[in-house]
């Protein structure tokens, strides 16, 4: 997984239990991003999150590079009001086209990108062959091309690249095993095999939540694929900017007891609920939120 990313330390100022205390913002142009968040509270479970879903807006993976890069600093610029300390672009097709541009703006705020896990894929690889699954946008952006060229064809390794326009909606929609896109994909995945693809990248942030679909087909299938899910490595380097900054909710000099609660077996914590916004709300996306999300998540909902 290649993270973008800003690392500026924070020099002579002075962090208050105000600064670590405030939220990390997410941003997506729908609710992929959620696969992040979810990582992200796996490992950063005390600190407080801000999501921007620009639902009115939503795919950006079809947009001219000029239209994601605006919309992208919008949702910047939205998550830079609220206070946030860090912000996390959940989103491939925007850092593709907005990221360098958003961290020339704000060069104060740690913001890190996504980039298709193309790195750790062709350093597994043993047949010299993966694919990466993305939106057109990311496909064809510099940060996935410039690692092609600049490390997969250095060590001898072809990428295929490959984009389903339904398998957002797919996704969206509730990933019904009988659907037209999940036959689709099983297919795709039996001809990757027979290409010898043996590391498939998920390069949308709505592709996790399929992960387990892919996963079960290929044991049934008995294939040599691994599927590689870049969201556990963006939690942890968030996690050390946080932590090189001075800005991780841990470090509070305050007691957080009222965080943990004790049970007779373990002791479990109680997450902050999950500040939700978004640019255009329905009954169908509170419904899809909840749904990925879990039951177990709590929410606040709020409309821009």
């Amino acid at each position: 997984m290649d993270l973008v990313d800003i690392n500026k330390h924070v020099g002579n100022t002075v962090i208050s239990d105000k600064n670590r205390s405030a939220p990390i913002g997410v941003f997506d142009s729908g609710v992929g991003g959620l696969s992040v968040y979810l990582h992200l509270t796996q490992q950063l479970p005390t600190e407080r999150y801000v999501y921007y879903a620009d639902t009115l807006n939503v795919p950006y993976g079809n947009r001219d590079s000029e239209d994601i890069e605006a919309l992208t600093l919008k949702a910047v610029e939205w998550l830079h009001q609220q206070g946030c300390k860090l912000i996390v672009i959940a989103c491939n097709s925007a850092s593709a086209y907005a990221l360098d541009t958003a961290r020339r703006c704000y060069p104060h705020i740690p913001i890190v990108g996504l980039v298709p896990a193309l790195k750790p894929a062709v350093l597994a690889s043993k047949s010299g062959h993966v694919a990466v699954l993305a939106t057109k946008a990311t496909l064809n952006g510099t940060l996935l091309n410039d690692v092609i060229a600049n490390f997969a064809q250095p060590n001898n390794t072809v990428v295929t690249k490959y984009f389903d326009p339904q398998l957002v909606p797919w996704v969206e929609a509730g990933m019904s095993e009988q659907d037209e896109t999940a036959q689709r994909l099983r297919q795709q995945v039996r001809i990757f095999a027979n290409e010898g693809v043996d590391q498939l990248v998920l390069g949308c942030t709505h592709y996790p939540f399929f992960k387990t679909f892919l996963l079960d087909e290929i044991a049934q299938q008995q294939l040599s694929i691994q599927v590689i899910d870049s969201g556990q490595a963006i939690a942890e380097r968030v996690r050390q900017l946080l932590i090189a900054n001075n800005l991780s909710a841990s470090l509070m000099s305050e007691k957080r007891e009222n965080l943990t609660q004790k049970t007779s077996n373990k002791n479990t914590i109680t997450r902050p609920p999950l500040t939700f916004h978004a640019t255009k709300y329905s009954d169908r996306l509170c419904a899809l939120v909840e749904r990925l999300l879990g039951t177990e998540m709590a929410l606040r909902y709020y409309s821009l």
